[in-house]
């Protein structure tokens, strides 16, 4: 089993910057590609960015490419996304997910790939 928790999120106006923290605990936590997934009210669950779980390999949505960037510490079992230059329609809760993976450059961006989730972090940005 894997925990996941989420932290970081909040209201921030049009423009500004926020650092999602996802604090994993349980079995060995190296071996996951790392993903994070929003859900804005009235919409289905979409994906953010991933990490492989050797961090060699990163993948964003195009929506936030060049403004967000994913991150891991292994050695803290922490996941990062810094979001910076963020939009209204960046409202949404975040989730970070975990996936078993042999592959350390694989990644996953389905959200029906991932076993464990978080209970996700609210983002609200103002306009």
């Amino acid at each position: 089993q894997v925990q996941l928790v989420e932290s970081g999120g909040g209201l921030v106006q049009a423009g500004g910057s926020l650092r999602l923290s996802c604090a994993a605990s349980g079995r060995t936590f190296s071996r996951y590609a790392m993903g994070w997934f929003r859900q804005a009210p009235g919409k289905e669950r979409e994906f953010v960015a991933v990490i492989s779980w050797s961090g060699s390999s990163t993948s964003y949505a195009d929506s936030v490419k060049g403004r967000f960037t994913v991150s891991a510490d292994n050695t803290k079992n922490m996941v990062y996304l810094q979001m910076n230059s963020l939009k209204p329609e960046d409202t949404a809760v975040y989730f970070c997910a975990a996936k078993p993976s042999i592959d350390p450059s694989r990644w996953y961006s389905r959200a029906s790939e991932y076993g464990y989730w978080g209970q996700g972090t609210q983002v609200t940005v103002s306009s």
